[in-house]
């Protein structure tokens, strides 16, 4: 019996309604693979998503505006993460280049809630709850990494086996990077009898295009490092003047082999020593590890070269290059444990308001193995904030300019009280609980956002209120939130709005198409500076009405809305209906018949090849 026939059995059984018997149908044509199994689990917030749209909103009154021109804008979204994380297709998908989660752990112990429930040890369907969960995010996540993107994911031994086979189905096995186990406490809770667990792990998984070298941590090197090395071949190098210290004050070194037995150095012409200097250029023969122009250029930055009294060079650099970081992470890379996390929060609050927060030094370690000073960088599970904090610290230490987008809900006022208030006082600055002030990161912006909800029915009437709503997410997508003149005018909020950061970023939101012969007008009486300006128009269909803006079509870049939005979202938003159960029948019967066709082209083809190899015709 072939899967048609059987699939048209199900659709004669009684007691099960359409929508099961099309499920059934559904499984019968999945394909078995290798991986990872488990019963899915709806979510409440997915049948929300089946019949409406979330879009962002800001918070005004919350925003914290910096004097600087240049500050970053940072954003905080208030709201659940599978409802930002559709928002944010829209707005940032493939801008992403570093996400850091630290998702529950599932440890049955009140961590993670699912529907509004704890699910604890006795869930018969805790970890696959717990996969429901995580997988619809990472599928998002993923479409929001850039071409150089990664994710790093914090977890334990309660999910970290279903985490990687997960991350290897959505990210691919071959861009999987590594695994970091990080040192987070030397004092954990005796919670078991046979192992005391002083490690977490970090997952990350790249971008298929990322082909960056990680930078760790730097070396610090306490004693010299080698000029030669045994397997390398004999180069004559030539030292200038006063670019070697020498164990000698002043002197004589005469031509000659010094050094040890093992490790031999000719000298090849006398060396004068002044104030601890070579005073003339000296050339020695070795097993260098450099050739001449390595050298001068060492030297250039300011390499340090010592010549022993056994006549033994070796080297110092005054600043040495990242390393790669190794995968353990500890305080020999700087990196803090979760109990000196506390105390920082201590510091900023003066009480206890989070259990186990991550240590900025670790966020900023993993945030820094990305060179780039430019980043996006994305958190959707904020809780207590860190990774902003950490991103506002790096930048702060090494002139960057990174964006961060943290995501967490208001459950117990974390939102508000904890996140928000952490970063809102790392930025303008607090007072320790002993009485120490703490100066503020003044040069960054901070922007608070909540999720809302329009129907996803397509009326006219919907489709304009999801365009006026969605200016507060179009203000996110272009980086651009400073509402101005168009053209030397004021226009009626109502028909449009002009938003211009005076440095090259600028947008008009058109509601009223009606409104665009005027605007383009305006536009045309206006000096060209070079500066495109943006421009989303409403669009009943895709046309962003183009032949109107002929006069000015080299000075915009048009967008029709919301067809763009529907768009974005339909990848990665639930499908409303399930497929009508007779759809699915037909395309399993055409599947059935061409699988049948292919099979008999198979067989004509078998008998074609045997007359060519001498059967009869």
């Amino acid at each position: 019996m072939n899967k048609y026939e059987l699939a048209k059995k199900i659709t004669q059984l009684e007691g099960l309604t359409n929508e099961e018997k099309a499920s059934l149908v559904e499984l019968l044509r999945s394909q078995k693979k290798y991986g990872l199994v488990w019963e899915d689990k709806p979510e409440e917030i997915e049948t929300r998503l089946v019949d409406e749209l979330p879009v962002l909103t800001e918070v005004p009154e919350r925003a914290i505006v910096s004097e600087s021109p240049d500050a970053p804008n940072h954003i905080l979204i208030e709201g659940d993460n599978l409802e930002a994380l559709t928002a944010l297709a829209y707005t940032h998908d493939g801008k992403i280049d570093v996400i850091y989660i630290d998702p529950p752990y599932n440890t049955g112990n009140k961590d993670f809630v699912y529907n509004d429930s704890f699910v604890d040890r006795e869930d018969g369907y805790r970890h696959s709850k717990w996969l429901s969960f995580m997988n619809k995010r990472l599928q998002i996540a993923k479409s929001l990494l850039s071409s150089e993107g990664v994710i790093f994911i914090s977890i334990d031994e309660n999910e970290i086996a279903q985490l990687r086979i997960l991350g290897d189905e959505i990210f691919s096995e071959k861009n999987f990077v590594g695994q970091w186990n990080w040192f987070k406490s030397a004092t954990p809770p005796a919670l078991s009898k046979k192992i005391k667990r002083t490690v977490e792990y970090i997952l990350c998984w790249k971008s298929p295009t990322n082909d960056i070298t990680f930078q760790g941590a730097k070396k610090i090197s306490k004693s010299n490092d080698p000029f030669t090395k045994p397997q390398n071949t004999y180069k004559v190098l030539a030292f200038p003047p006063y670019s070697i210290s020498c164990t000698k004050q002043s002197g004589l070194i005469k031509s000659g082999t010094y050094g040890t037995t093992k490790f031999p150095n000719e000298l090849l012409n006398d060396l004068v020593i002044e104030n601890g200097k070579n005073a003339n250029e000296v050339r020695f023969r070795n097993r260098f590890i450099w050739i001449q122009e390595t050298l001068n250029k060492n030297i250039q930055e300011g390499i340090k070269i010592e010549l022993s009294a056994k006549g033994v060079l070796s080297y110092k650099r005054s600043n040495y290059s990242p390393e790669v970081p190794p995968n353990f992470i500890d305080v020999n890379v700087g990196v803090d444990t979760t109990e000196n996390a506390g105390r920082m929060l201590l510091d900023i609050f003066g009480g206890q308001v989070f259990d186990y927060p991550k240590p900025v030094s670790l966020i900023k370690y993993l945030i820094n193995f990305t060179p780039d000073k430019k980043l996006t960088i994305l958190d959707f599970f904020a809780g207590s904030g860190t990774t902003l904090h950490a991103t506002m610290q790096l930048n702060a230490e090494d002139g960057g300019h990174r964006q961060c987008i943290l995501v967490t809900n208001n459950e117990n006022n974390i939102c508000e009280e904890v996140t928000y208030e952490r970063n809102k006082r790392v930025i303008q600055g607090y007072t320790t609980p002993k009485g120490e002030e703490v100066e503020g990161l003044h040069d960054n912006n901070l922007r608070y956002y909540r999720t809302n909800f329009l129907s996803r029915d397509k009326s006219v009437k919907n489709m304009r209120q999801l365009v006026r709503l969605a200016t507060d997410m179009l203000c996110i997508k272009n980086d651009v939130y400073t509402e101005a003149e168009f053209c030397g005018k004021k226009i009626n909020p109502n028909i449009a709005r002009y938003f211009d950061n005076g440095q090259g970023n600028r947008m008009l939101v058109i509601y009223e198409e009606r409104a665009i012969q005027l605007l383009v007008q305006l536009m045309a009486q206006t000096e060209d500076d070079g500066i495109k300006t943006m421009v989303y128009v409403f669009s009943p269909g895709a046309d962003p009405y183009t032949d109107d803006f002929e006069d000015v079509a080299e000075r915009v870049k048009l967008c029709a809305l919301p067809s763009a939005i529907y768009e974005a979202y339909k990848r990665v938003l639930p499908k409303r209906k399930p497929k009508f159960l007779d759809e699915a029948l037909q395309e399993m019967k055409a599947q059935a018949e061409a699988e049948a066709n292919a099979q008999q082209t198979l067989d004509f083809g078998e008998n074609d090849n045997m007359n060519e190899e001498g059967g009869e015709a």
